[in-house]
């Protein structure tokens, strides 16, 4: 997905012939940015307060919103908060998930787990009423094999920068601004062509939005 993201970013910037993508492991990219190995880093750094000191970034490009799962033949539509009094909803323990299903969701029933394929298995075999969670990850269970087909969204999604961040965003050096706005215009244009959904919907085949 970011490699096919940069390389329609070069293009629509113009640069495509002088484009280098560079794959390094984790720990290694914000020293060879640092040093000037490369201009940007795309690979999902988030922005915060720290990390603004450091970079600058771009637009949000993508956003992992909170969702709800739920058996299909007993899924929800919005508005759902009044239908999910009392339910028993599963979710990871001491998750960011959990805190913003207590808080948003007072009246349920909270069910932690400490591991995803526990809370996936409760689902399947009706333990809880439902699972609340990010919504990508949930997307990979709902399209794999483990899920079986039982399962689909009920609700949301919810997006909740105080509990999950801003999403991923393009970083580059904290004295390179007027970069990271060619990227805002890059993002901008590839959205607008519908570059970006297409990719999208060839990396993410149930859609979490």
């Amino acid at each position: 997905f970011h490699v096919d993201l940069a390389r329609a970013i070069c293009a629509e910037l113009g640069i495509a012939e002088k484009c280098q993508i560079q794959a390094l492991p984790w720990g290694e990219l914000d020293e060879a940015l640092q040093k000037g190995e490369g201009e940007a880093i795309i690979a999902g750094i988030a922005a915060t307060p720290e990390t603004r000191t450091k970079y600058a970034f771009s637009r949000s490009y993508l956003q992992f919103p909170a969702r709800f799962i739920m058996p299909k033949a007993k899924a929800f539509a919005e508005p759902i908060l009044d239908k999910l009094r009392s339910k028993r909803v599963g979710v990871i323990a001491g998750s960011a998930h959990e805190k913003m299903l207590r808080e948003y969701f007072g009246t349920v029933q909270v069910v932690p787990f400490d591991a995803p394929e526990a809370l996936y298995g409760d689902l399947k075999s009706g333990k809880i009423d439902a699972a609340f969670g990010d919504g990508m990850r949930f997307a990979f269970w709902l399209g794999g094999t483990d899920a079986s087909g039982c399962c689909r969204f009920a609700g949301g999604p919810y997006l909740a920068p105080e509990y999950l961040g801003s999403g991923m965003a393009i970083a580059t050096r904290a004295g390179d601004p007027a970069l990271a706005a060619a990227m805002d215009y890059a993002l901008q244009e590839i959205s607008v062509k519908g570059t970006f959904a297409e990719f999208y919907l060839r990396y993410f085949p149930v859609s979490f939005f």
